[in-house]
């Protein structure tokens, strides 16, 4: 495909850690590594693996950096999106809020997040392989759980008491389908969040938020975020809609998909998604 061809850049969201990407931070946004530590009160890098507050700011610098690292290489994309956490990465690519002040967001979203999971007295996700919107929909019901994703075609995700998660997973195995337990510590994008939007969006009035230089497309809602306030305070109970996410920024032209990194969630979850598109990994784009 040419090299001209219309872009959308991707942001992931939690679970797409990987080795390196203190480093990469270091090298690329040194402010907000230094930032990091402060807010956190610790290196969030070391403990990625710890909980959702260590994790948030982590992987958000991480994206920031990576997509620094490639975008004086790249044409203006068409659109931008990001998958929960990597909206506030979107946000900062588009032009739309500072990146520092996107940063203190996100310390204060995955610090809610965490006292949220564990005020609930515990939840967890469950992705599910083979299985039709329809299908986890019903399975969730079923279950008193809720569906979290709908990642790509056939891999959907529930999120909702621990008890819950485990009966869907039996049931979902004894369907003949893959079940996984992804032994994150909350329920996210459920209700159990619920205590966290109040907090959460107070802190967003209080936010700078300035007009995108370049639309950024709301994976709550698959369509272009007009208020992003009320969008990332919603977005913490309402379910990502990737499959529909990436249909949207395929309609609106683009051909080719970066993922901004880290991780290769997001350029994986494209291969089943935008078939026929090109995918690269945005921090790879210097070669």
């Amino acid at each position: 495909m040419p090299n001209d061809a219309p872009t959308a850049v991707l942001f992931p969201g939690q679970g797409s850690q990987e080795p390196g990407m203190r480093d990469l931070v270091a090298a690329e946004a040194p402010e907000l590594l230094d930032r990091c530590v402060e807010l956190v009160g610790e290196d969030p890098f070391a403990r990625v693996a710890d909980s959702t507050r260590f994790a948030q700011p982590a992987i958000f610098s991480a994206s920031v950096a990576g997509w620094r690292r490639a975008a004086d290489h790249l044409d203006l994309p068409v659109a931008v999106a990001g998958h929960s956490l990597g909206e506030f990465a979107a946000l900062v690519a588009a032009g739309a809020i500072d990146a520092l002040d996107a940063l203190e967001l996100v310390v204060l979203r995955g610090r809610l997040m965490a006292d949220s999971g564990e005020r609930a007295g515990g939840g967890t996700m469950l992705a599910l392989l083979g299985v039709s919107d329809d299908d986890a929909a019903r399975l969730a019901a079923a279950h008193g759980v809720f569906v979290a994703n709908e990642n790509a075609p056939g891999q959907v995700v529930l999120s909702g008491a621990t008890d819950g998660i485990a009966a869907a997973a039996e049931a979902a195995r004894a369907d003949g389908l893959r079940a996984m337990e992804l032994g994150v510590a909350g329920a996210f994008h459920s209700p159990q969040m619920d205590a966290a939007v109040a907090p959460f969006a107070a802190a967003l009035d209080r936010a700078t938020f300035r007009a995108p230089a370049v639309p950024v497309v709301s994976c709550s809602t698959a369509e272009t975020m007009t208020d992003p306030r009320r969008d990332l305070a919603d977005g913490l109970t309402r379910p990502v809609r990737w499959t529909a996410t990436m249909r949207a920024l395929t309609e609106r032209g683009a051909r080719r998909f970066f993922d901004a990194g880290p991780g290769q969630v997001l350029a994986k979850l494209a291969k089943r998604t935008a078939p026929g598109a090109e995918i690269a990994r945005l921090e790879l784009a210097r070669a």
